[in-house]
């Protein structure tokens, strides 16, 4: 299909604006830069509590996260766990503080977001070991937060769908905490760039292949193995046994095919798995709601699906 014209429109904004390529800032630039994009998003939606923690992470560290909870309903509630996308290396909770508070409005469900370290002050795999342990903390304080921990999703956006999906690896491999779904919007699955929509959508769709490697580099650092299946869950040698998953992919993203190949292992090991490709758009689609009539009906249809699979 033809790129949606009011992504088209957005392309165009930002070209004529200009500014440097995101390889030719720092990390500390990036930041800034996304920061102040995520601001523009408007104001967010009201949620009935919204509370920030600082929790144990599994070397002492402490892992904030910021809970939400949609209404007074009956306690205990299913639980997402949500990882926010930025490449490792950009983003935190109060970028991705309206995605939460929607998803946490239109499932009924308890959020949970998890802010992991970041690179390059801190390498992979820092991020996942965080999300792993953000996850455990949720199942194993299950009451303290009024959720059900036998209802508990992962989910995340782009390096947060690469979370996502290694904490479902993870949490199978290490004995728990049982993970009943995950929502894998356009995940990071390989970063060894191997997969043809690298290039062919590469340049000209916000996200480039350029802006990939300067991510990657940053979180595997000099000594990283790209195949590493706790980075490129793509790589792992057996994918049975873990959750359902919706994988959510958008046509001119140069992550599409990466996520449909994790989407066919994962169906080839016996998960039940759905992929939703959305014709038209680019990455990042998910928090565009504010200009994009094609985001404001995808979102409630991807929480629909979410909401019942931990209804289930």
């Amino acid at each position: 299909m033809p790129l949606d014209p009011q992504v088209k429109v957005l392309l165009d904004q930002m070209a004529a604006v200009g500014g440097a390529p995101l390889e030719q800032m720092s990390p500390t630039e990036a930041r800034t830069m996304f920061g102040a994009m995520a601001a523009m998003a408007g104001a967010p939606e009201e949620v009935a509590s919204v509370e920030d923690r600082r929790i144990a992470g599994a070397d002492g560290h402490e892992i904030p996260v910021r809970i939400y909870t949609p209404d007074a309903g009956t306690a205990p509630r299913p639980v997402v766990v949500y990882f926010h996308g930025g490449g490792f290396v950009i983003g935190d909770i109060d970028s991705h503080d309206p995605t939460c508070r929607q998803l946490a409005n239109l499932t009924g469900c308890v959020v949970v977001s998890v802010d992991y370290r970041l690179a390059p002050e801190h390498r992979a795999p820092a991020a996942a070991e965080d999300s792993f342990a953000a996850t455990k903390w949720v199942a194993d304080n299950a009451a303290s937060i009024g959720v059900d921990p036998a209802r508990v999703a992962v989910a995340g956006d782009s390096a947060g769908g690469n979370l996502a999906t290694v904490t479902a690896l993870l949490a199978r491999d290490r004995g728990g905490p049982a993970i009943t779904f995950q929502l894998l919007i356009y995940p990071v699955t390989d970063l060894t760039m191997s997969q043809p929509s690298i290039e062919q959508n590469g340049e000209g769709y916000m996200l480039t292949g350029a802006g990939l490697r300067w991510f990657y580099d940053h979180y595997l650092g000099a000594a990283g193995d790209a195949k590493d299946p706790i980075l490129s869950p793509l790589f792992a040698p057996d994918l049975s046994g873990l959750p359902p998953a919706l994988v959510v992919t958008a046509e001119f993203d140069p992550l599409r095919d990466e996520g449909e190949a994790y989407a066919d292992r994962l169906r080839e090991a016996g998960v039940a798995v759905t992929v939703k490709r959305y014709d038209g758009l680019i990455h990042g689609f998910f928090a565009m709601g504010m200009v994009l009539d094609a985001t404001r009906a995808a979102v409630p249809e991807i929480a629909a699906a979410l909401k019942a699979n931990l209804e289930a």
